[in-house]
Protein backbone atom coordinates (compact mmCIF):
# COMPACT_ATOMS: atom_id res chain seq x y z
CA UNK A 1 0.00 0.00 0.00
CA UNK A 2 1.66 3.66 -1.07
CA UNK A 3 1.76 5.69 1.59
CA UNK A 4 -0.58 9.06 2.40
CA UNK A 5 1.72 11.19 0.28
CA UNK A 6 2.19 8.91 -2.91
CA UNK A 7 -1.66 8.74 -3.09
CA UNK A 8 -2.02 12.71 -2.84
CA UNK A 9 0.71 13.03 -5.95
CA UNK A 10 -0.43 10.39 -8.27
CA UNK A 11 -4.06 11.48 -7.95
CA UNK A 12 -3.33 15.29 -8.03
CA UNK A 13 -0.89 14.57 -11.00
CA UNK A 14 -3.20 12.33 -12.98
CA UNK A 15 -6.13 15.03 -12.19
CA UNK A 16 -4.25 17.74 -13.90
CA UNK A 17 -3.67 16.08 -16.90
CA UNK A 18 -7.55 14.63 -17.75
CA UNK A 19 -9.29 17.62 -15.83
CA UNK A 20 -7.08 20.22 -17.87
CA UNK A 21 -10.73 20.66 -19.82
CA UNK A 22 -14.23 20.63 -17.89
CA UNK A 23 -16.21 21.18 -20.56
CA UNK A 24 -13.88 18.10 -22.69
CA UNK A 25 -14.39 15.66 -20.05
CA UNK A 26 -17.99 16.54 -19.71
CA UNK A 27 -18.70 16.05 -23.29
CA UNK A 28 -16.77 12.64 -22.85
CA UNK A 29 -19.29 11.77 -19.99
CA UNK A 30 -22.62 12.65 -22.40
CA UNK A 31 -21.11 10.09 -25.53
CA UNK A 32 -22.07 7.46 -22.76
CA UNK A 33 -25.40 7.98 -23.46
CA UNK A 34 -27.36 8.28 -19.85
CA UNK A 35 -27.98 11.72 -19.70
CA UNK A 36 -31.75 12.29 -20.58
CA UNK A 37 -30.82 16.13 -21.08
CA UNK A 38 -29.69 14.69 -24.69
CA UNK A 39 -33.21 12.65 -25.44
CA UNK A 40 -35.26 15.41 -26.91
CA UNK A 41 -38.01 15.22 -29.62
CA UNK A 42 -38.33 18.59 -31.33
CA UNK A 43 -41.40 19.73 -32.76
CA UNK A 44 -42.21 15.77 -32.78
CA UNK A 45 -39.19 15.21 -34.72
CA UNK A 46 -36.31 13.27 -33.89
CA UNK A 47 -33.42 15.70 -33.71
CA UNK A 48 -30.94 13.37 -31.22
CA UNK A 49 -28.39 13.50 -33.96
CA UNK A 50 -28.47 17.22 -34.90
CA UNK A 51 -28.13 17.74 -30.60
CA UNK A 52 -25.29 15.37 -30.17
CA UNK A 53 -23.63 14.08 -33.32
CA UNK A 54 -21.91 11.61 -31.07
CA UNK A 55 -24.91 9.41 -31.15
CA UNK A 56 -24.17 8.52 -34.54
CA UNK A 57 -23.24 5.37 -33.85
CA UNK A 58 -26.21 3.27 -33.38
CA UNK A 59 -27.71 1.03 -36.13
CA UNK A 60 -29.88 -1.70 -36.99
CA UNK A 61 -29.32 -5.31 -37.81
CA UNK A 62 -30.07 -5.14 -41.38
CA UNK A 63 -27.86 -1.95 -42.13
CA UNK A 64 -25.12 -4.74 -42.42
CA UNK A 65 -24.34 -5.07 -45.59
CA UNK A 66 -21.84 -4.53 -48.24
CA UNK A 67 -22.15 -1.05 -49.64
CA UNK A 68 -24.51 0.33 -46.93
CA UNK A 69 -24.16 4.61 -46.32
CA UNK A 70 -24.52 6.24 -42.94
CA UNK A 71 -23.34 8.84 -41.22
CA UNK A 72 -20.67 7.87 -38.34
CA UNK A 73 -19.47 9.66 -35.26
CA UNK A 74 -15.77 8.37 -34.51
CA UNK A 75 -13.55 10.38 -31.51
CA UNK A 76 -10.13 11.27 -32.49
CA UNK A 77 -8.15 10.61 -29.28
CA UNK A 78 -4.72 12.63 -28.22
CA UNK A 79 -2.46 9.82 -27.50
CA UNK A 80 -0.02 11.89 -25.74
CA UNK A 81 -2.63 13.06 -23.35
CA UNK A 82 -5.24 10.31 -23.31
CA UNK A 83 -5.01 8.87 -19.61
CA UNK A 84 -3.92 5.02 -19.06
CA UNK A 85 -4.56 2.57 -17.05
CA UNK A 86 -2.81 2.82 -13.33
CA UNK A 87 -1.05 0.26 -12.20
CA UNK A 88 -2.74 -2.41 -9.90
CA UNK A 89 -0.90 -0.88 -6.81
CA UNK A 90 -1.53 2.88 -7.98
CA UNK A 91 -5.04 1.82 -8.18
CA UNK A 92 -5.51 0.25 -4.98
CA UNK A 93 -3.83 2.85 -3.19
CA UNK A 94 -7.09 5.35 -4.45
CA UNK A 95 -10.27 4.99 -3.20
CA UNK A 96 -13.10 4.11 -5.73
CA UNK A 97 -16.82 4.64 -4.43
CA UNK A 98 -19.33 7.24 -4.48
CA UNK A 99 -18.82 7.40 -0.15
CA UNK A 100 -15.43 8.79 -0.70
CA UNK A 101 -15.92 11.08 -3.34
CA UNK A 102 -15.93 14.20 -0.43
CA UNK A 103 -12.60 13.06 1.08
CA UNK A 104 -11.31 12.81 -3.18
CA UNK A 105 -12.03 16.29 -3.57
CA UNK A 106 -10.89 17.78 -1.12
CA UNK A 107 -7.90 15.77 -1.57
CA UNK A 108 -7.17 17.76 -5.32
CA UNK A 109 -9.00 20.82 -4.08
CA UNK A 110 -11.94 20.84 -6.45
CA UNK A 111 -15.55 22.32 -6.15
CA UNK A 112 -18.76 19.95 -5.33
CA UNK A 113 -20.71 21.52 -7.68
CA UNK A 114 -17.80 21.61 -10.62
CA UNK A 115 -18.24 20.02 -14.04
CA UNK A 116 -15.09 17.49 -12.94
CA UNK A 117 -16.87 17.10 -9.74
CA UNK A 118 -20.18 15.85 -11.51
CA UNK A 119 -18.15 13.77 -13.64
CA UNK A 120 -16.43 11.55 -10.95
CA UNK A 121 -19.62 11.37 -8.85
CA UNK A 122 -21.80 9.89 -11.94
CA UNK A 123 -19.42 7.62 -13.16
CA UNK A 124 -18.65 6.43 -9.62
CA UNK A 125 -22.27 6.03 -9.21
CA UNK A 126 -22.46 3.73 -12.76
CA UNK A 127 -19.51 1.67 -11.62
CA UNK A 128 -21.74 0.62 -8.24
CA UNK A 129 -24.91 0.09 -9.92
CA UNK A 130 -26.28 -3.29 -9.58
CA UNK A 131 -26.19 -5.80 -12.67
CA UNK A 132 -29.50 -6.51 -14.60
CA UNK A 133 -30.12 -9.79 -14.67
CA UNK A 134 -28.19 -11.99 -16.73
CA UNK A 135 -25.75 -9.70 -16.93
CA UNK A 136 -22.05 -9.29 -15.14
CA UNK A 137 -20.64 -6.10 -14.87
CA UNK A 138 -17.46 -4.04 -13.28
CA UNK A 139 -15.12 -1.03 -13.43
CA UNK A 140 -11.46 -1.02 -13.89
CA UNK A 141 -8.63 1.00 -13.40
CA UNK A 142 -5.85 -1.22 -13.86
CA UNK A 143 -5.20 -3.80 -16.71
CA UNK A 144 -4.74 -6.48 -13.79
CA UNK A 145 -7.92 -5.93 -12.52
CA UNK A 146 -9.25 -5.86 -15.93
CA UNK A 147 -7.77 -9.15 -17.01
CA UNK A 148 -8.75 -10.94 -13.59
CA UNK A 149 -12.59 -10.03 -13.72
CA UNK A 150 -12.56 -10.77 -17.01
CA UNK A 151 -11.77 -14.23 -16.37
CA UNK A 152 -14.48 -14.49 -14.16
CA UNK A 153 -16.93 -13.65 -16.70
CA UNK A 154 -15.36 -15.55 -19.58
CA UNK A 155 -13.32 -18.80 -17.82
CA UNK A 156 -9.52 -19.12 -16.95
CA UNK A 157 -8.69 -18.60 -20.72
CA UNK A 158 -6.45 -16.74 -22.36
CA UNK A 159 -8.14 -13.75 -23.93
CA UNK A 160 -8.25 -11.74 -27.38
CA UNK A 161 -8.95 -7.63 -27.54
CA UNK A 162 -10.63 -6.43 -30.08
CA UNK A 163 -10.64 -2.25 -30.70
CA UNK A 164 -11.83 -0.23 -33.69
CA UNK A 165 -9.19 1.40 -35.55
CA UNK A 166 -8.87 5.01 -37.74
CA UNK A 167 -6.71 5.03 -40.27
CA UNK A 168 -6.12 8.66 -42.31
CA UNK A 169 -6.89 10.25 -39.27
CA UNK A 170 -8.89 14.10 -40.15
CA UNK A 171 -10.40 16.17 -37.27
CA UNK A 172 -13.88 15.60 -38.88
CA UNK A 173 -15.45 13.12 -36.20
CA UNK A 174 -19.08 12.87 -38.18
CA UNK A 175 -19.09 12.06 -41.67
CA UNK A 176 -20.65 9.49 -44.09
CA UNK A 177 -19.12 6.44 -43.99
CA UNK A 178 -19.78 3.28 -46.61
CA UNK A 179 -19.62 -0.03 -46.39
CA UNK A 180 -16.55 -1.24 -48.17
CA UNK A 181 -17.02 -4.67 -48.01
CA UNK A 182 -19.62 -7.44 -46.68
CA UNK A 183 -18.94 -7.17 -42.59
CA UNK A 184 -17.18 -10.23 -41.07
CA UNK A 185 -19.00 -11.65 -38.27
CA UNK A 186 -16.91 -12.95 -35.22
CA UNK A 187 -18.58 -15.85 -33.68
CA UNK A 188 -18.62 -16.33 -30.22
CA UNK A 189 -20.37 -17.53 -27.48
CA UNK A 190 -19.62 -14.89 -24.65
CA UNK A 191 -17.88 -11.77 -24.61
CA UNK A 192 -17.03 -8.65 -22.29
CA UNK A 193 -17.48 -5.30 -23.92
CA UNK A 194 -15.43 -2.24 -22.06
CA UNK A 195 -16.29 1.20 -22.24
CA UNK A 196 -14.20 4.30 -20.90
CA UNK A 197 -15.47 6.75 -18.32
CA UNK A 198 -14.95 10.24 -17.57
CA UNK A 199 -12.92 10.20 -14.56
CA UNK A 200 -9.24 11.78 -13.51
CA UNK A 201 -7.50 8.59 -14.59
CA UNK A 202 -8.57 5.83 -16.89
CA UNK A 203 -11.59 3.57 -15.69
CA UNK A 204 -13.25 1.27 -17.51
CA UNK A 205 -17.34 0.32 -17.38
CA UNK A 206 -17.44 -3.42 -18.51
CA UNK A 207 -20.25 -5.88 -18.45
CA UNK A 208 -20.73 -8.78 -20.18
CA UNK A 209 -24.04 -9.83 -21.16
CA UNK A 210 -25.99 -13.77 -21.56
CA UNK A 211 -27.59 -13.74 -24.47
CA UNK A 212 -27.67 -13.75 -28.32
CA UNK A 213 -24.98 -11.36 -28.96
CA UNK A 214 -22.94 -10.73 -32.05
CA UNK A 215 -19.93 -9.17 -32.92
CA UNK A 216 -18.51 -8.05 -36.20
CA UNK A 217 -15.77 -6.32 -37.83
CA UNK A 218 -16.69 -3.91 -40.58
CA UNK A 219 -14.08 -1.82 -42.81
CA UNK A 220 -15.49 1.62 -43.41
CA UNK A 221 -14.43 4.57 -45.70
CA UNK A 222 -15.00 7.94 -45.07
CA UNK A 223 -16.30 10.77 -47.06
CA UNK A 224 -13.19 12.70 -46.07
CA UNK A 225 -10.50 9.89 -46.83
CA UNK A 226 -11.00 7.97 -43.31
CA UNK A 227 -10.42 4.41 -43.25
CA UNK A 228 -11.75 2.59 -40.37
CA UNK A 229 -11.64 -0.84 -38.96
CA UNK A 230 -14.70 -0.87 -37.03
CA UNK A 231 -15.71 -3.17 -34.75
CA UNK A 232 -19.23 -2.96 -33.98
CA UNK A 233 -21.64 -4.93 -31.40
CA UNK A 234 -25.20 -6.09 -32.02
CA UNK A 235 -27.59 -6.84 -28.81
CA UNK A 236 -30.00 -9.18 -30.28
CA UNK A 237 -32.29 -9.72 -26.91
CA UNK A 238 -33.11 -6.27 -26.04
CA UNK A 239 -36.28 -7.54 -23.80
CA UNK A 240 -34.63 -6.20 -20.33
CA UNK A 241 -33.67 -3.16 -21.28
CA UNK A 242 -34.47 0.07 -20.04
CA UNK A 243 -37.51 1.86 -22.20
CA UNK A 244 -35.46 5.40 -21.81
CA UNK A 245 -32.54 3.49 -23.33
CA UNK A 246 -30.32 6.03 -25.40
CA UNK A 247 -31.12 3.54 -28.82
CA UNK A 248 -34.63 3.29 -28.37
CA UNK A 249 -34.28 7.22 -28.71
CA UNK A 250 -32.20 7.19 -31.88
CA UNK A 251 -33.67 4.10 -33.45
CA UNK A 252 -36.98 3.51 -32.83
CA UNK A 253 -38.97 0.64 -30.67
CA UNK A 254 -39.10 -0.22 -27.18
CA UNK A 255 -37.65 -3.25 -25.20
CA UNK A 256 -37.69 -6.72 -27.25
CA UNK A 257 -38.97 -5.33 -29.99
CA UNK A 258 -35.70 -5.38 -32.19
CA UNK A 259 -31.77 -5.79 -31.88
CA UNK A 260 -29.90 -2.81 -31.64
CA UNK A 261 -26.17 -2.60 -32.88
CA UNK A 262 -23.66 -0.22 -32.54
CA UNK A 263 -20.39 0.79 -32.79
CA UNK A 264 -17.02 0.76 -30.68
CA UNK A 265 -15.10 4.09 -30.11
CA UNK A 266 -11.26 3.69 -30.79
CA UNK A 267 -10.40 3.61 -26.98
CA UNK A 268 -12.90 0.75 -26.19
CA UNK A 269 -12.13 -2.70 -26.06
CA UNK A 270 -14.41 -6.06 -26.72
CA UNK A 271 -12.81 -8.74 -24.91
CA UNK A 272 -13.35 -12.54 -26.15
CA UNK A 273 -11.82 -15.91 -26.10
CA UNK A 274 -8.87 -16.44 -28.41
CA UNK A 275 -9.80 -19.32 -29.97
Amino acid sequence: MASSSTCIFIFYALLLLQFCSGREIMNKFKKIGHNKENHININGKNDLYDLDPALNVFFHVHDLYSGKKMPIYFAVNNPSTTPRLLTREQSDSIPFSSSKLSYLLELVSLAKDSPQARAMEQTLKQCELDATPGETRFCASSLESMLDSTRGVLGMIQLKALTTNIHNLSNTLLQGYTFLKEPLEIHVSDMVACHTMAYPYAVYYCHGQKGYNRVFEISLGGENGNIVDAIAVCHMDTSDWDSDHVAFRVLGGKPGSSPVCHFLPADNIVWIPSS
